[in-house]
Formats: C-alpha cells, sequence, structure tokens
C-alpha cells in the first residue's frame, strides 16, 4: 500500500455502491479493495449509522478495510473498527426542538396518502433524524413502489419545503435521504462534515462519488464542495466505470 498517492477517494453507499438498502456486490467490492485501495486511499461517506453500513458492505471485516468509514454525515467517525468521534443532536438543539420536529412530521405524514404504509417513521440517530413517509419496515418491493410514487408525485421533496418553512429560524438542515426518506441535521453536519477528518492528511486531491448531488439531495453540499472533485454516477455499475476512467484501469 506504500505506493497509493495522496488522494482520497469518497463513496456515497446507497444507489453509489449498492443499490438502496442492498448489499454491495462481489464484483464491485473487490474491485474496491483489489484494483481502487492498492492506488488511493478509500473512504465511505453515508447518512445510515454504522450498522447500516456494515450491513450493506457486507459485514465488519469489509468495511474495515475501508480506510474511512464515516457514518450519519461523518458526524460518526470510524477507523478499522474503532469509534474515532462523534456528536448528538439531542445535545445540540435541545428536547424541545426535537420534540416539535417530530411532533410536526408525524402530523404531516398522518396527512399522506401513499401506496404503502408500514413502521418506523422517525428513526432517532446520534447525529440526526430520519423521517420516513413509507415507514422503514416497508418491504423491497413497497421501498420500491414509494420510490417510483415520490418520482411522480415528489412527495419527500414538498416534505422537506414544509419542514424548512415550520423550522425556518431553527439551526437545522432538511435533505433527501436515500430512496425512501428524508434527513434532518443541524445546519453543517452534511457529508461535508466528514471533511474535518482529514484535514491533517494534506491530501493532495479529494474525490466523491455520489447519485443524489441535486439541491435538497444528501450528497450535494460534499458534491459542489470546493475542498472536492464531485463526480455524479447513476448506479453502481457507473461508479466502476468511472473509477476505471478516471484511475486508467483497463
Amino acid at each position: 500500500m506504500s505506493s497509493r498517492k495522496n488522494i482520497l477517494y469518497l463513496f456515497d453507499v446507497d444507489g453509489t455502491l449498492t443499490k438502496p438498502r442492498q448489499r454491495i456486490s462481489e464484483e464491485l467490492k473487490n474491485f474496491l479493495l483489489n484494483e481502487v485501495k492498492t492506488r488511493v486511499k478509500v473512504g465511505l461517506v453515508s447518512g445510515s449509522d454504522y450498522s447500516k453500513v456494515v450491513e450493506q458492505m457486507d459485514g465488519e471485516e469489509i468495511t474495515n478495510q475501508f480506510d474511512y468509514v464515516f457514518c450519519e454525515n461523518g458526524v460518526v467517525h470510524y477507523q478499522q473498527g474503532q469509534l474515532k468521534s462523534t456528536q448528538s443532536i439531542l445535545n445540540y438543539i435541545g428536547e424541545q426542538t426535537l420534540q416539535r420536529v417530530i411532533n410536526f412530521a408525524l402530523g404531516y405524514m398522518s396527512k399522506l396518502e401513499l401506496p404503502a404504509k408500514r413502521g418506523n417513521f422517525v428513526e432517532f440517530r446520534s447525529s440526526m433524524l430520519n423521517i420516513c413517509p413509507v415507514g422503514r419496515s416497508c418491504s423491497q418491493s413497497e421501498r420500491d413502489e414509494f420510490s417510483k410514487f415520490d418520482m411522480q408525485h415528489r412527495v419527500r421533496a414538498k416534505f422537506v419545503e414544509a419542514l424548512q418553512n415550520e423550522f425556518k429560524h431553527t439551526k437545522l438542515m432538511f435533505a433527501l435521504g436515500g430512496q425512501i426518506s428524508v434527513d434532518v441535521f443541524p445546519i453543517g453536519w452534511d457529508k461535508t462534515y466528514c471533511l474535518t477528518h482529514v484535514v491533517d492528511e494534506n491530501f493532495a486531491e479529494i474525490h466523491f462519488f455520489g447519485d443524489k448531488t441535486t439541491v435538497g439531495g444528501n450528497d450535494y453540499e460534499i458534491y459542489n464542495d470546493d475542498r472536492t472533485i464531485g463526480h455524479k454516477v447513476t448506479s453502481p455499475e457507473d461508479t466502476k466505470e468511472q473509477l476505471k476512467k478516471w484511475l486508467n484501469i483497463e
């Protein structure tokens, strides 16, 4: 690994390395670890918590082979399976504001008519809230059905607009998370937060690969940040093709 360039390649997970909430393919996993990691340093940056990242990367052994694992936008930082740092949204905004957001979100979602509704509509994570109109306990087919419905009717985009309007005087941001949810986190705790952990490494370049790169998506800020070279991808297969091009891999 000593021949690796002083360059960092950061990857979103959902839609970039895996299909939403599914496991990485053997082919892409081997490609990243055997071809990409031998050339540059590699890191993951996801809005999900550590357990979900581990699940999608096919276990801790694989996850820990990445040089950096930034969960919950990098506010929760792991290296080689060890928690290096974390922050708390509860401590930052307080119980009163947190409950206001939850109550408003539940009230808003109660009025939505969707193809399906299941359970686990609000998930409390260390650094953020994840709000899901269809419910995170939905099946894969229900998830896909909601995703198609959402693209047509902009359910989540309208939800984000309502949240932004209701909480415009707070220190909170709202962004589309993954395929079916909305992420709520303090201003500045988007994926650019992970860059604070690598300042001392003085990388010559930091590349970021993600799919939700438009305004309102949770890759938007880091994709457009002056400190990164952003790459918009459309699928795990597209990610691999772009990597082959950038790293001159045959």
